[in-house]
């Protein structure tokens, strides 16, 4: 109860639905209930047309109704015929319908305004949380699973949960109103009917016993479907490529029939619980017309009309019953999708700003780096790692594979925490500097063009919505953009799909540069932009690159040594630790690790 009270409280402020749900619901269950007892008066009307004026008897009791409503149908009946009775009591009851079932639809708003609103806010707050997760995190879910529960499990708890908020007021109510309508008409029959209800709620419960269970199942699964679907996706050319098409087909219809057999085994329970409860309900009946009729029979204080109105309000006992039932099935779904989704918001960030933390504007002086270890587990990635970068300075990171590079670049907008150590910006420690205001200083191009199924204007205005059309056109003539993206069908406006698929990689890598220009941050953060293209495209996003890191502070990685030659300092790390550092020239007469990349991959070429 812990799970669906939390759930709940995501309906805040509550009060602002219930009360109006609360009393509209009562207005609709009490005329609702008015229409079966007005049979009474009708048949009583129908069959008892020869009663006399003096033969009615004003009821004692102002509670009871049947007996109130038999008054008056035969005053009615005494004064203006049978015929003039009979229409006013039908139009008695087609108002009550009418009324009953206004209350109910202005109740149903109420409860479906309730569901958007929990579902609006339920969503947001679980999407907020993932955004501001560390990188990490996603290093270790499935993207899929992810999916799953912001779009499918929040689905579930809508319907689940606020729907059994509705049943658990609603249908108790509708049942007990029932019952003191049938207590009213005869205590006796109503005693003998309520003693199979405990037999009927056992066999309920033992029937969805497992539901919480499966569900929960059900929901793994198809989050893994859904993960299966996405790398199908993204990964179509690969699969191709290496004929991998029945591997993941086989893969997908796994899973896919084991998320068909939990849910085949789900519904078989949930279905079942109706005709169990309906068989029982017919039970029950056939039990009251038969001690009912013998009570009529031998006129213990029951009559034809009363015991007629008594069998249709039981009929309708059954259906409040039967969603009372239903709703404790649905909930095992909602409570085992609310604690996936509520595990998703309980999710924290390991990197938060301190409590303390101040907001930087401006970049003047230097970065440092003293001292910094990191480790990912027990494997330390980078040792006493210490240098500098003045401001107006390029420094590129060499160096081989698995060395720490990308790793000492992701700490910098602080992506990720060193162990030990320290990163000051202008002498401040980026611990004591919040994140916003710190990566607001920086610009990045990485080695993957990361764009959005857009249009080419809003992926260079990403980072600055509110850039004029001029601003956009004078950043994408920077990065050498201007000339291909005025060839494409809409200019500016054309939409590149999915992960800007329709462009190629240097057309990618540059409206990425693009971007980082109209920001134009004062550090630019730069992650092998150029060794993914080939020679003409990288030519000419090289270019883009070098106007851009043009009288800003940029910190390069690259593994094609050419393209940093003319970088102010080189820092060449080995296994997480600084081996060596200097210009290009500098570093060529040390004759060390670096002389020996750049050997290689002169080589290389020469070979090729």
């Amino acid at each position: 109860m812990k799970t669906y009270f939390r759930l709940l409280s995501f309906a805040r402020p509550i009060e602002k639905f219930a009360i109006p749900y609360i009393l509209f619901t009562l207005l609709a269950v009490i005329f609702s209930t008015l229409n079966l007892a007005l049979v009474a008066p009708l048949l009583t009307t129908i069959f008892n047309q020869n009663a006399h004026p003096e033969q009615l008897v004003k009821p004692e009791h102002a509670l009871d109704i049947f007996k109130w409503f038999n008054y008056y149908a035969g005053l009615a009946n005494s004064r203006f015929g049978a015929t003039r009775t009979l229409q006013l009591v039908c139009a008695t009851i087609v108002l009550s319908v009418v009324i009953g079932n206004f209350f109910r639809y202005l109740s149903d708003r109420i409860m479906e305004n309730l569901r958007i609103h929990t579902l609006l806010n339920l969503r947001r707050s679980v999407f907020n949380n993932v955004m501001k997760l560390h990188l990490g995190y996603f290093n270790n879910e499935r993207k899929g699973d992810i999916i799953s529960k912001i779009a499918s499990d929040v689905q579930v708890v809508q319907y689940s949960v606020t729907g059994t908020l509705q049943v658990l007021f609603k249908e108790p109510l509708t049942l007990l109103t029932y019952l003191v309508m049938l207590f009213i008409i005869s205590y006796k029959l109503t005693l003998v009917s309520m003693l199979i209800i405990p037999v009927s709620a056992f066999v309920i419960s033992k029937i969805v016993k497992k539901l919480k269970e499966q569900a929960s199942a059900s929901q793994t699964s198809y989050g893994m479907m859904i993960s299966y679907l996405d790398e199908a996706l993204n990964g179509m050319r690969i699969i191709k490529a290496f004929n991998a098409v029945n591997f993941i087909t086989n893969r997908f219809e796994n899973e896919n029939q084991r998320y068909s057999t939990i849910i085949r085994s789900m519904a078989k329970r949930q279905q079942l619980a109706s005709p169990v409860s309906e068989s029982l309900g017919v039970m029950m009946v056939a039990g009251i017309v038969l001690y009912g009729g013998s009570l009529v029979l031998a006129g213990k204080g029951l009559n034809g009309a009363n015991f007629i109105a008594y069998i249709a309000l039981f009929s309708q006992i059954m259906r409040p019953a039967k969603a009372i039932s239903q709703s404790f099935s649905n909930i095992h779904s909602g409570i085992a999708a609310g604690e996936r989704v509520l595990g998703l918001i309980d999710e924290k960030p390991q990197i938060v700003d301190a409590p303390d933390a101040a907001a930087v504007s401006t970049f003047n002086h230097e970065i440092k780096f003293s001292g910094v270890n990191f480790s990912y587990g027990d494997k330390k990635v980078l040792q006493d790692v210490s240098f500098t970068i003045p401001k107006g300075q390029s420094v590129a990171l060499v160096g081989p594979s698995g060395g720490g590079k990308s790793t000492l670049m992701d700490l910098l907008p602080k992506f990720i925490e060193p162990q030990s150590g320290a990163i000051t910006i202008d002498g401040k420690d980026i611990r004591k500097v919040t994140a916003d205001s710190l990566r607001s200083l920086m610009g990045v191009v990485n080695q993957e063009s990361i764009l959005f199924n857009d249009t080419i204007f809003n992926n260079i205005a990403f980072a600055k919505p509110n850039a004029t059309q001029a601003e956009v056109e004078a950043a994408a003539r920077i990065a050498n953009a201007h000339n291909f993206i005025e060839a494409t069908e809409a200019g500016y406006q054309t939409n590149i799909g999915d992960k800007g698929i329709k462009l190629s990689g240097g057309q990618r890598q540059r409206i990425c540069i693009a971007r980082a220009v109209l920001s134009n941050p004062p550090i630019m953060l730069l992650d092998e932009a150029t060794s993914a293209l080939d020679t003409e495209s990288e030519k000419m996003v090289q270019d883009a690159l070098n106007k851009l890191m043009l009288n800003r502070t940029s910190l390069v990685i690259a593994h094609r040594l050419s393209t940093i030659q003319n970088a102010d300092k080189i820092v060449v790390l080995d296994q997480g630790r600084i081996v060596e550092q200097g210009s290009h020239l500098e570093l060529l007469e040390q004759n060390g690790l670096y002389r020996k990349l750049i050997d290689m991959q002169t080589f290389g070429v020469l070979v090729s």
